[in-house]
């Protein structure tokens, strides 16, 4: 589905939901003015052709203690499809890795690892991301504070 086929009232759904993915059905259907039969085969319709990929719950991450974000930059020995794979499916196994991307660029992957200070980077760095397969080069940037983080798309 494109975003040019969503209707307006399927943008205030979806902008709803955002927001409040635990608002029910009969209050969602008031807020965009469906019958909460009609507002459900929408809400249902969104999610088959997964315009909504799932519904999440969001932790503080201060709140469980891992307040600082850290931005580590990693470069492989080798770039081939065996050894991208091989790092892929370890740093995927890898719970204090919350976000993996593959990159065009300097590096070859960006993680986002979060942390409760230096020394709990130090741990992961030393025990986790050094004996990632094929590493050859880690670099890390610590994060002084969030300005902008969003979880909601404008659409």
């Amino acid at each position: 589905m494109r975003i040019s086929s969503l209707d307006k009232t399927d943008r205030r759904i979806l902008r709803l939901l955002q927001t409040d993915g635990r608002m029910s059905n009969a209050d969602l259907a008031e807020a965009v003015n469906l019958s909460p039969s009609s507002c459900l085969r929408r809400v249902r319709r969104l999610e088959d052709e997964q315009v909504i990929d799932r519904y999440v719950m969001l932790i503080n991450p201060a709140a469980i203690g891992r307040p600082t974000s850290i931005f580590v930059e990693i470069s492989l020995k080798s770039q081939s499809q065996e050894s991208l794979q091989a790092f892929e499916v370890a740093v995927s196994a890898c719970p204090d890795v919350m976000e993996c991307y593959l990159m065009a660029g300097d590096s070859d992957y960006m993680l986002r690892v979060e942390v409760a200070d230096a020394a709990d980077y130090e741990r992961i760095h030393t025990t986790i991301l050094s004996r990632l397969p094929g590493v050859a080069r880690i670099r890390s940037s610590f994060t002084l504070r969030t300005v902008c983080k969003r979880i909601v798309y404008e659409l």
